[in-house]
């Protein structure tokens, strides 16, 4: 419905001859494909004079549409509009889990292919058990959330994982980030994350998979780990996270990579595309 409705406002505005119109694109291709998207897609992007993307995948499927107009790449900036970063303590004691723990977070609308199942599935390796390491679910289910009821209990993972099944709004956020050590999105599909500038906003590690532009946000051992989308390897990063301490290095990488993704660099970028409009 996008699509269409998008595209007639666009065909409106451009009836009066003068008015220049940049779409800011962070996925052009849905993530759950249904029929008529490409065509609806098409009749959108066509009175647009100009693109930013978010993210080199998205550059590319922007690409696929054959679009002969100035495109430009500019990551999204950081979410910023959460808070400042409290202590863990204080994090964990707001929702009332023990500050003893280690916790790792999964945060977001549960949809099929953010890949918590693959995520569930690495957090049963028995290496994980007597660490004093908890995983917190936060997010809506979008998703057949029986599948995902139904797969912890056969991994016997009840005791080990805390869930808050709801929308978190934006004055809950903070708590969730600052309670976790690491943040984990083990998407099996993706263009770019919102998650992912949250994190660096408050300072946290992550676990990405190579998949879309995840990676471009996420330096490989630098500010965490990318890892291809199964449970082996993303087992394997956790561990490899806290068998070697690599928190406290890792967010003093991501303190200074963080300066890469600010407003002011998004809107340098968009006016110099619009400079470029023919």
């Amino acid at each position: 419905f996008m699509g269409p409705s998008l595209g007639t406002i666009l065909r409106l505005i451009k009836k009066n001859k003068h008015t220049k119109i940049i779409s800011l694109i962070d996925n052009i291709i849905p993530h759950e494909a249904r029929m008529g998207d490409k065509l609806f897609t098409k009749y959108f992007l066509k009175p647009v004079d100009a693109f930013l993307v978010m993210s080199e995948a998205v550059l590319n499927d922007t690409k696929t549409f054959n679009v002969d107009k100035p495109i430009a790449l500019s990551p999204h900036p950081l979410f910023d509009n959460f808070g400042e970063s409290i202590s863990k303590t204080e994090a964990r004691q707001k929702l009332n889990l023990p500050t003893n723990c280690d916790y790792l977070l999964f945060f977001g609308l549960i949809r099929k292919y953010k890949g918590l199942d693959l995520l569930l599935k690495a957090f049963a390796d028995s290496r994980f058990r007597n660490r004093n390491l908890k995983l917190i679910i936060a997010g809506e289910y979008y998703a057949d959330k029986e599948y995902y009821t139904n797969l912890i209990k056969q991994l016997q993972l009840e005791n080990e994982i805390i869930q808050t099944d709801a929308f978190i709004t934006d004055s809950e956020v903070k708590y969730y980030f600052c309670a976790s050590n690491l943040v984990v999105q083990p998407y099996i599909s993706a263009t770019q994350s919102g998650v992912t500038q949250i994190a660096y906003h408050f300072n946290k590690p992550m676990i990405v998979t190579n998949v879309g532009g995840l990676a471009e946000m996420c330096p490989n051992d630098k500010v965490g780990y990318v890892v291809n989308p199964n449970p082996d390897e993303i087992a394997g990063a956790i561990l490899k996270f806290f068998d070697e301490n690599k928190e406290n290095t890792f967010i003093e990488n991501i303190i200074e990579e963080k300066k890469k993704y600010t407003w002011e660099i998004l809107m340098d970028n968009l006016l110099n595309l619009h400079e470029n409009i023919k």
